[in-house]
């Protein structure tokens, strides 16, 4: 009887454990960008070929990811999260010390592995003793490693090749992975495990491979060759996808419960929330390449000003939530995806001659805004989702942020070469990317308009409008 209020609470702990285990798993997925080339030095192979470390580690992740949540059910948070963050740390030693660039992909796999159970399991630890009125809180510590990471990777990157080397991209694992895994021995819920939840096969397999193909489509489609493989890899996981939904909702025991999609509010993580992390998630990629090959500045200057995202997402944090309860979720999504696609206009127009105080202030306002919808997403996507839901919706709403990310970066290096292929060339290919990305927000801010007023109410305890107190479920 006394249990039950125990578990409802709020542990701010576990919640910084957890958010510090995502920033590893999403710095990791991109910072070897900026040691592509010490790394092929090394090993005697070509740069491009070294992006295959790269591309095994997002597909691991985002193929993982689905299994997740079955695991966490099946044996426990406590044991699943723990093992997560020791194959990460393991598989991060092992990364440093490759003698190959075969071996290095293979222990990339293994990372990736690790990183798939620690993103959704940490998430569901979190959450499972969260009440709703706590919602926002723990989400502002949750949100801000995927803000923080695409944006602090080329730096991170930049730091250790340039003064150590790539090895200690992984090295800096080691130390950060020994306290997590003995914190998470003492935070991290023990129990929770069902030894008799059976495992939806055909569900997974489908998943995993309309996952998969998508994301190595996406890799592809954002690459300069194989468009007509890229194509396929993406039409044919769809029909995957489709294909599991199809057979998960005949199932008795399915992967996933599909009627979370029922509550409206998650229902936007796949519509409005989609658009608005694809969106993002393009600019941390074009900002540097703009900085670079469209003005001419070395990597460190340009790393520098793309740090402006970074202060700008610090700056706003400690508004974020009261702003979210002031004014309510609807209101908060129209403002910030409707300023996002403003200051993504804005930096359309940027050129080498713009004065670099005025490109600091224009970007640190994008990261502050950026951070403003990234939490009220976050946040209002579990509003209305009753504890039995809460891993399906956990691991679909993980699932479908490593497939936006992916996404954003296609489409932001898809729109280059369709405006243009002049590597040198401050205006044409850039303004029309960023502008591609304008448009693409204004659809995020319509979704928004359509979500009812008081959307979020029981994570908030703001109505509006004089609706009913319960649940959103309607379209």
């Amino acid at each position: 009887m006394s249990s039950a209020p125990a578990a409802a609470r709020f542990d701010p702990r576990l919640a910084l454990l957890v958010a510090a285990a995502f920033f590893m798993e999403f710095l990791d997925g991109t910072v070897l960008v900026t040691a592509i080339p010490s790394i092929a030095a090394d090993f005697g192979s070509a740069a491009a070929d070294v992006g295959i470390t790269m591309t095994a580690y997002v597909v691991t992740v985002a193929v993982g990811i689905p299994v997740s949540g079955w695991l966490a059910q099946r044996f426990g948070a406590r044991r699943i999260f723990s093992l997560a963050v020791a194959v990460f740390t393991t598989a991060s030693l092992l990364c440093a010390l490759s003698p190959s660039l075969p071996l290095l992909t293979a222990a990339r796999v293994l990372q990736g592995a690790g990183g798939a159970m620690m993103v959704p399991v940490g998430t569901l630890a979190v959450l499972r003793g969260t009440p709703k009125q706590d919602l926002l809180r723990a989400t502002a510590f949750l949100v801000w490693p995927g803000l923080l990471a695409p944006v602090l990777a080329p730096v991170v990157g930049g730091v250790f090749t340039t003064y150590l080397s790539w090895h200690w991209i992984f090295l800096i694992n080691l130390p950060l992975g020994a306290v997590a895994f003995a914190a998470s021995l003492r935070l991290v819920p023990a129990g929770g495990g069902d030894g008799a939840r059976r495992l939806d096969w055909r569900g997974l397999l489908l998943t995993m491979t309309g996952v998969g193909a998508i994301v190595i489509g996406l890799e592809l489609a954002a690459g300069p060759s194989a468009p007509g493989l890229s194509a396929l890899l993406l039409v044919g996981g769809a029909a995957a996808l489709a294909a599991a939904v199809r057979s998960m909702r005949r199932t008795a025991e399915p992967l996933f419960d599909l009627d979370v999609f029922g509550a409206r509010t998650f229902r936007a993580t796949s519509t409005g929330g989609f658009v608005y992390r694809l969106t993002i998630s393009a600019v941390p990629f074009l900002l540097p390449l703009l900085f670079q090959t469209g003005f001419g500045w070395n990597p460190l200057h340009a790393g520098a000003m793309v740090a402006a995202l970074f202060l700008g997402n610090i700056a706003i944090k400690p508004a974020t939530t009261p702003i979210i309860v002031r004014w309510g979720f609807k209101p908060v999504l129209v403002l910030a995806s409707l300023a996002s696609a403003g200051t993504f206009a804005a930096c359309a127009f940027l050129t080498a001659a713009t004065p670099e105080p005025l490109v600091f202030v224009l970007l640190a306002a994008s990261g502050a805004f950026r951070s403003i919808g990234f939490s009220a997403y976050a946040s209002v996507q579990y509003a209305d989702v009753d504890g039995a839901r809460m891993p399906s919706a956990n691991v679909l709403s993980a699932t479908l942020v490593q497939l936006a990310a992916g996404t954003g970066i296609a489409v932001g290096a898809l729109s280059l070469r369709l405006f243009g292929t002049g590597v040198h060339a401050a205006a044409g290919p850039f303004r029309g990317a960023f502008l591609t990305l304008a448009v693409l927000m204004l659809l995020s801010t319509a979704d928004s308009l359509a979500l009812p007023w008081h959307a979020g109410s029981a994570v908030t305890g703001k109505r509006t409008g004089g609706r009913g107190t319960g649940p959103e479920v309607s379209a």
